[in-house]
């Protein structure tokens, strides 16, 4: 059974920095497609960052230059370093794992590709 658990949400001054991880367990973690998505509050879950096994990545337009996404297969651990934080960046923050799409939609960051998500952290962002 595929299970993720995503820690290192906070709240924090714009312009700060985080760094979320999820844990991963129940599959081949390393030949998975992973990626972060984020909700706020009234709207439609949007995605933020996708990784492929080999280590390829895509980036929503709005974290571009801000946001790493990377892997560890060995400790089957994702994560998204988050930088220069925006007011705007304010959600909850979810991970999602899934092998069943091709490549070119998985760096499409879509959540509908994705079948597997964990619960969320919350990132909170003031001005």
């Amino acid at each position: 059974q595929v299970q993720l658990v995503e820690s290192g949400g906070g709240s924090l001054q714009s312009g700060g920095s985080l760094r979320l991880s999820c844990a991963a367990s129940g599959y081949t973690h390393s030949t998975y497609y992973m990626g972060w998505f984020r909700q706020a509050p009234g709207t439609e879950r949007e995605g933020v960052a996708v990784i492929t096994s080999g280590g390829t990545t895509n980036y929503a337009g709005s974290v571009k230059g801000r946001f790493t996404i990377s892997r560890d297969n060995a400790k089957n651990t994702l994560y998204l370093q988050m930088n220069s934080l925006k007011p705007e960046d304010t959600a909850m923050y979810y991970c999602a794992a899934d092998h069943r799409m091709t490549t070119r939609q998985a760096l499409q960051i879509r959540p509908g590709y994705f079948g597997f998500w964990g619960q969320g952290t919350q990132v909170t962002v003031s001005s």
